[in-house]
Parts: structure tokens; C-alpha cells; sequence
């Protein structure tokens, strides 16, 4: 179970898995034991799940108490081997880990801990029929999808996070690009978004939906109206923002008005070739399709929920069904490509989630009812994200954590 790549092989060494090895396993579903030895609540507010993964809770000052009495193996004597420690920093779980070893159970520590999992951020290449290359970023840890599009030495960042600002910047600097537009394709709940600080940091162009506006938007930013008017291309209204183009070197990005998840929402198509790629934010998934409730709550959950089905029906399932779904985020029941990209045909989900072909009747009940928790400190996060509340980076970082839960799952 060891991995090394990051550590030298000395004889003293606790031995250790790297971040970047754990998420190959936890995609291959892998068995695996994970012991999580911080406090309770933090285990329960966020820790390792996966396809053929089993968490437990034991607090590190277990091993502390049976250290001292010689009774280190017994905190394990239920537990299949091999097992991973993990910590907020991956100090107190290598003390573990050298107490079970010494005991003679097979354990290794993640290394960096729970902190390290979650700045994990991995970047693969998408195949798309287009003048572009679009590179998928994902965030293991949550299940946070961004994306980058590159053509003519143009880039264009969707939904892109705050605390990996600088990834986008080096990104597209090694790829000798200029990141002309950052969009947001809603007002994420989820995580913190890097709209303003990545436009900040690169003289881009800020952009989100029009509706953002009305939900309280505080900070200076084009709807995707004026930012379409810029590149003077089909400029869109207030009231009417669909075929508003965003052009990145040979490349087109036209926005598709797909509210449901939350009022505004938009999706994006990248144009071009036999094949389009549509950019759904959190409206439809690998797995399912956005839940209704995070804007208006549960009163208002019924509602959003119609508007999710007219979307659906209306807009995404009459594109082509060989175009490329890339959305917004994925969870465990999500399957990776061969490549590890998180995507598939419209054609497919069509086939594959029952939400797609349920009547209106069924569909509201679906995306009404069984939803799991929202997303811890939702609310700050959306505040945040409209320039209502300001929050340091360590506080974003802190809100941030744990699953999404931004779907209705099928």
C-alpha cells in the first residue's frame, strides 16, 4: 500500500501515501480501510468516502492511552488491513501509523492529511470536437469540476475556484495564453468562487448570468449580455440572453439559459466541429440532475424544480445526442473516462438516468424529495460569492470543505 514518490526510503520513515496516489485508488474503487483519527466532529462534518472505501473514527488520544498500555493492535483488531491514517496534517495519523506498525498491522499515513487532500487538484486534457483544447480540472476531495479553454493564445476559465487562482494563472502562462474571460455558470453554494480574484489577477473579464444580479450581485462584473457586446458578437438583453457569444481566439462559447438549480443559471456551448460541448454547471450530471432548493429553499424547492424540468426537456435534451456533457461537479457513483475526464454524450445520460425520461408529475417528486444535506455553510458561501460577505482565504478554504451535494442523484 505504500507509496513513496514523495519520500525518501529511510529505514525510519512512516510510511506514507501521496495525495495524488490516493485519488487513482479511490477512482479504481479500490478496497480500502481508511482510519480517521481526528475528533468526531470533524470526521463527521467531512472525511474519505468512495466506492469500496470504509471510514472509521478513532481519536489519535485512543493511540496515545494504548500506547501506554500496550494495547495499540486491539484499536485495530476489527479493521481490514491495509489500512490508511488520516489527520487534518498528517502528523498525529503517522504516530499512528508507527504505533499500528510496530504492532504488526499493515498501515500507512496519507501524507500532508486532510489538508493536502483537499489542495489535490488535478488537470486532464477533454477530447472535444473544436478549435480548442479544453483542459478539466478536478478537485478529488469535493468532486469540483472547473474548466479552461484554449484557442489563438485566448483562454476562458468556467467556474473556476478561489483557492487555485494561481494554478489557472501558471496554466495558462506555460501554455503562453491570456485568460480573456472568467464565468461563473450560477452563484455557486459549494465552494468559494475565483471569478473576481482570477479577473483581478489577469485584467480578464469578470462574467456572470444576468439573473445574478438580482440575487444581490455587490461587486463589479459583466452579465454574459455585455460581456457578449465587448466581442461584438449577437449581444443578448437583460431579459434574453441565450446565442450571447463569447469568442476565445477561433473559438465560440454561446450561452444557453438553463435556470432550475438556481434562477439563473446558464450553460455554455463550445462550438465548433462534427460534435458540440455543453458546459452545464450544476444543472445536469454524470449521475443526475442540479436539486432545486439551494436559492429558494424548500418552499421553494417545487417550483425550481418545474423550471428544471422545462430546462431539461425544452433545451438540453433537444441538442444533438452526440453532444459532450461536461458538468460542474461529480460524486462517487460518477464513472471517469479512460483518461480520467469526467464527461459523457447527451446520447448516453439520455440512456443511463431515469430523470431524463420521467414525466413531469415524477420528476418533481425525484428532485423534491430524499435530497441528502446541503452543502455545509451554503449560505456564507453564496454570500460570499455574491460580494456580500468577505472572507479571508483560510476562512474560504475552511467553508469549503466537504462533498458538494449539489445533485439530485438518479
Amino acid at each position: 500500500m505504500t507509496d513513496r514518490s514523495d519520500a525518501d526510503d529511510s529505514a525510519d520513515e512512516t510510511p506514507s501515501i501521496a495525495p495524488e496516489a490516493l485519488a487513482e485508488r479511490l477512482r479504481a474503487g479500490d478496497p480500502l480501510t481508511v482510519l480517521d483519527v481526528r475528533d468526531r466532529d470533524e470526521f463527521e462534518r467531512w472525511h474519505l468516502t468512495g466506492e469500496g472505501v470504509e471510514a472509521v473514527q478513532i481519536p489519535h488520544m485512543k493511540f496515545i492511552q494504548a500506547q501506554a498500555t500496550g494495547d495499540v493492535a486491539d484499536l485495530a483488531a476489527d479493521l481490514e488491513e491495509p489500512i490508511l491514517v488520516v489527520c487534518g496534517r498528517g502528523e498525529a495519523s503517522a504516530h499512528a501509523v508507527d504505533l499500528l506498525r510496530d504492532a504488526g498491522v499493515d498501515a500507512a499515513n496519507l501524507a500532508g492529511g486532510m489538508d493536502a487532500w483537499a489542495d489535490l487538484y488535478v488537470a486532464r486534457e477533454l477530447e472535444v470536437d473544436a478549435p480548442a483544447t479544453v483542459v478539466q480540472y478536478d478537485r478529488p476531495s469535493s468532486g469540483c469540476l472547473a474548466y479552461t479553454i484554449y484557442s489563438g493564445g485566448e483562454a476562458a476559465v468556467i467556474d473556476p475556484l478561489r483557492a487555485f487562482t494561481d494554478r489557472y494563472v501558471d496554466d495558462a502562462a506555460e501554455r503562453d495564453a491570456e485568460i480573456r474571460y472568467v464565468v461563473d455558470t450560477h452563484v455557486h453554494a459549494d465552494h468559494v468562487s475565483g471569478v473576481r480574484t482570477l479577473a483581478e489577477r489577469t485584467d480578464a473579464a469578470a462574467v456572470v448570468p444576468e439573473g445574478a444580479t438580482d440575487r444581490g450581485l455587490a461587486f463589479d462584473a459583466m452579465t454574459v449580455g455585455d460581456a457578449a457586446e465587448r466581442s461584438s458578437a449577437n449581444p443578448a438583453s437583460q431579459a434574453q440572453q441565450d446565442a450571447a457569444k463569447l469568442r476565445i481566439g477561433d473559438a465560440t462559447l454561446t450561452v444557453l439559459a438553463t435556470p432550475g438549480h438556481t434562477t439563473e443559471s446558464i450553460s455554455l456551448r463550445l462550438e465548433g466541429g462534427d460534435a458540440e460541448t455543453l458546459f452545464t454547471g450544476d444543472t445536469l450530471f454524470l449521475e443526475g440532475v442540479g436539486r432545486p432548493d439551494l436559492e429558494r429553499g424548500d418552499d421553494g424547492a417545487t417550483a425550481a424544480a418545474e423550471q428544471l424540468y422545462e430546462t431539461l426537456r425544452d433545451r438540453i435534451l433537444e441538442l444533438p445526442g452526440e453532444t459532450t456533457i461536461a458538468p460542474g461537479h461529480y460524486s462517487d457513483a460518477a464513472d471517469p473516462g479512460e483518461n480520467g475526464t469526467y464527461a459523457a454524450r447527451l446520447e448516453t445520460l439520455r440512456d443511463r438516468l431515469a430523470a431524463l425520461s420521467m414525466d413531469e408529475d415524477e420528476f418533481l417528486a425525484h428532485a423534491t424529495s430524499d435530497l441528502p444535506p446541503r452543502p455545509s455553510n451554503h449560505e456564507r458561501i453564496v454570500a460570499a460569492n455574491l460580494g456580500l460577505e468577505t472572507v479571508d482565504e483560510e476562512t474560504a478554504f475552511e467553508l469549503e470543505l466537504g462533498p458538494n451535494n449539489c445533485a439530485v442523484a438518479d
